[in-house]
């Protein structure tokens, strides 16, 4: 009888060779930048999301708490749901000027509207 194998990310599902190991992928540690060094663009996107416009933050370099963390306290600003995710932070609705103004009073003096 064999033993099941765990899935991996990669696709990899059965191996016939019975000392098969997957090796896990080295991910670097990504320390977040301090926001004053922060190059975020802030941008209206509506592609892929039925017509719906999102605020889009993208540039953060940190770890995805940090950017949770971020995203929560604009969603928290302006009042409406979001998500934080692959350095990119969703605020719903056209809230550009208002993540803009909380970036800026906010320390992260490298911001900008695009």
């Amino acid at each position: 009888m064999s033993k099941k194998q765990p899935n991996d990310k990669r696709g990899f599902v059965y191996s016939t060779d019975p000392g098969f190991r997957f090796e896990e992928e080295e991910s670097p540690v990504a320390e977040t930048l301090p926001p004053a060094k922060q190059k975020l663009r802030v941008r209206l996107d509506t592609k892929q999301r039925g017509g719906k416009a999102v605020t889009l933050v993208e540039g953060f370099v940190g770890t995805e708490e940090d950017a949770a963390a971020l995203g929560k306290s604009l969603k928290n600003t302006c009042g409406t749901g979001g998500s934080a995710k692959d350095g990119e932070i969703l605020v719903q609705g056209d809230q550009r000027d208002k993540v803009l103004q909380w970036l800026l009073k906010n320390g992260y003096l490298n911001s900008r509207k695009v």
